[in-house]
């Protein structure tokens, strides 16, 4: 079963998109920032990460850095922020997508 790590701040939102994922079939991991995320990561490395981007003590462009420079772990960004400058600073750092 495919493993996804989820990271957010926000409960309602790790609780939603966890139930909507574990539905199809999905194994969920849930963090509530980036740090303890990466911390969980060096033992149980999922098989793809979708990242909040605006969380506390690391945001998810962070998390995204720090990931990138030991994995290539498939990354999806799920944020508010709409704006076009956003979404191409992150697919620059290495997001492989955005929702």
């Amino acid at each position: 079963m495919p493993t996804i790590a989820l990271v957010d701040d926000d409960s309602n939102i790790l609780t939603s998109v966890s139930i909507a994922l574990e539905t199809e079939g999905y194994r969920i991991m849930t963090y509530s920032d980036g740090a303890s995320a990466l911390d969980g990561f060096r033992t149980t490395q999922p098989d793809l990460a979708i990242l909040d981007i605006k969380m506390p003590r690391m945001d998810g462009l962070e998390t995204l850095r720090r990931l990138r420079q030991k994995s290539d772990l498939p990354v999806i960004f799920l944020t508010s922020k709409d704006e076009e400058i956003d979404e191409l600073f992150g697919l620059k750092m290495g997001a492989d997508d955005f929702i």
